[in-house]
């Protein structure tokens, strides 16, 4: 998810946030109300905390003063998917994009919770709107790789992930997206170096050490996968846990029954 506030420097007034070339009808110097600025404080703080039922309080409380700022709307929409609240999320979003119909990134957010709901054709309808939007969203780009594979169209996906890659070289999990989807569509060594590649690049990678686990033990190197495995169990428990790799993570399935495997048998 991407979040439409990122610097209190910016905050507020009920006009401040403008979409397209408008520009704010308040000077920028002008001063905000305490109690409001201290509310938004709070929000932020919240959020960023991951305390994310009391931040869902501060954006309510926002959002009773200025219904018409669809920033707020999204915001509020961001943390109640945190909590898996995702119909109530959805609503947000809808009351956002109702009042800000060209801002892309409550699209991108509503993807997200439909993804969760396992919506996949209504999630790449969201990622399509962005892209009209912006055709250089990379998080867009996977996103749709995204729901593309839960609808088992790895090809397309694979194209998404590469996309996204390409638009941003530092995008690590689109990339290692693409790893993934390539072993499932059977091109087994690109997919291993892609994979040894951004773990050389980024060692404390999980995924995509949990990934090679399963190729090299899929490959009958029992060695490297266990060297792996150690890094992988010190830098996030969650892929000892096959069904949270398979629903939650949502590994393509060649993979999960690799890594299945690995865990049952090594």
């Amino acid at each position: 998810m991407r979040w439409f506030l990122q610097n209190l420097t910016l905050l507020f007034s009920i006009l401040i946030f403008t979409w397209g070339n408008t520009a704010p009808l308040l000077a920028e110097n002008q001063s905000l109300s305490s109690p409001l600025d201290t509310l938004l404080e709070q929000a932020f703080t919240a959020t960023q905390k991951g305390q994310f039922p009391q931040a869902e309080i501060y954006w309510s409380q926002i959002i009773d003063q200025y219904p018409e700022n669809p920033a707020m709307w999204s915001n509020r929409g961001n943390v109640r998917v945190s909590q898996n609240k995702l119909s109530q999320a959805i609503s947000d979003y809808n009351q956002s994009i109702e009042l800000a119909p060209s801002f892309p990134d409550s699209y991108l957010n509503r993807g997200v919770a439909y993804e969760g709901l396992g919506e996949w054709e209504k999630a790449i309808a969201d990622y399509n709107k962005v892209l009209a939007i912006n055709p250089n969203d990379a998080i867009a780009y996977n996103n749709r790789g995204n729901a593309e594979a839960g609808l088992e169209k790895w090809s397309a996906a694979l194209l998404d992930y590469q996309t996204a890659s390409d638009l941003d070289k530092n995008y690590s999990f689109a990339r290692g997206n693409y790893a993934l989807t390539l072993y499932q569509l059977g091109e087994t060594e690109i997919a291993l170096k892609t994979m040894k590649n951004l773990v050389r690049k980024y060692p404390n990678f999980a995924d995509m050490r949990a990934a090679l686990t399963a190729c090299l033990w899929d490959m009958g190197k029992p060695g490297e996968a266990e060297s792996n495995w150690v890094a992988v169990v010190g830098l996030d428990a969650r892929y000892k846990n096959i069904d949270w790799v398979k629903n939650v993570r949502r590994w393509p399935p060649k993979l999960v029954t690799a890594l299945n495997n690995f865990l049952n048998l090594k």
